[in-house]
């Protein structure tokens, strides 16, 4: 009986890529990051490597700032936003099943 291995292989995309993929600049990619919207995994500027959930939420900034009109300081904030709008979207659900479950128990 053999052992099944099962292994993950994790995809990463170098400054260049993930500048290709988004079709942004160096200099944009470099503010992008200093204003938080995404992190390299390595923080060196010169190893600077990048994961599949960061190319996915560099997209949706970019899709913001298309459909927005805003510039980068304006989508890291924008995001910053929605994130905490989804936060307390989950919270809201949580408390509400916790709600129904006491209501249901009395």
């Amino acid at each position: 009986m053999g052992v099944s291995i099962m292994m993950r292989q994790e995809i990463t995309f170098t400054v260049v890529e993930l500048c290709q993929q988004v079709d942004i600049s160096q200099d944009e990619l470099i503010e992008i990051v200093e204003l938080g919207v995404i992190a390299p995994l390595e923080s060196a500027p010169s190893s600077w490597l990048f994961d599949y959930p960061a190319l996915s939420h560099l997209q949706r900034a970019r899709r913001l700032r298309a459909e927005l009109d805003l510039d980068w300081p304006g989508i890291a904030m924008a995001l910053t936003l929605l994130d905490r709008v989804d936060a307390l979207q989950k919270e809201n659900q949580r408390l509400r099943r916790q709600l129904a479950r006491f209501l249901h128990t009395s």
